[in-house]
């Protein structure tokens, strides 16, 4: 016999001759204990933030959102955005209660005039839904919109009317 390890012999332990290898039991080598699955060692918590983050980015993407948040977060967020060293907040609108394994989520929104809204909040459900579910792992039990506002279309016979009156 060679140097290496046996496993699963039949002898009793400690009947190999010397120089013969000696008998280890499979999944026990080393003498270290089997600990399973990596991804079951520790705990991942979300921070509501992040869910909100996510969810943010999801509404925006969809076709009809003219933008996130209430009237007077939306102002707050312009001044903010136009103050040097200020981000945007992608998390505008969006409130996310996050618990171990499920998360609940407000949004407000402004759609474009024109739009289907009901079209448009399927559309943000189910993109919302999808990408906080595919990139947290949370079950997202609800999603809850409300449409505050409507983006009218800019209009542009106002802009004429004074370049004929200067």
């Amino acid at each position: 016999m060679t140097d290496t390890a046996q496993y699963d012999r039949d002898e009793p332990e400690g009947s190999s001759a010397p120089g013969e290898g000696r008998t280890l039991d499979k999944g026990n080598a080393g003498g270290r204990k089997a600990l399973g699955d990596p991804a079951t060692r520790g705990r991942t918590t979300i921070a509501d933030g992040v869910v909100e983050k996510i969810a943010g980015l999801a509404a925006r993407d969809v076709v009809g959102v003219h933008a996130m948040g209430t009237g007077l977060s939306r102002t707050f967020g312009a001044v903010r955005d136009r103050v040097p060293g200020g981000s945007r907040s992608v998390s505008r609108g969006v409130k996310a209660e996050v618990g171990e394994v499920q998360t609940a989520l407000d949004l407000d929104i402004v759609v474009e005039y024109g739009v289907s809204i009901v079209e448009v909040a399927r559309a943000v459900r189910e993109n919302v839904i999808a990408a906080v579910e595919r990139m947290t792992g949370l079950e997202v039990v609800e999603v809850n919109i409300a449409v505050g506002d409507v983006k009218l279309p800019d209009d542009d016979d106002d802009d004429e009317r004074e370049q004929r009156v200067q």
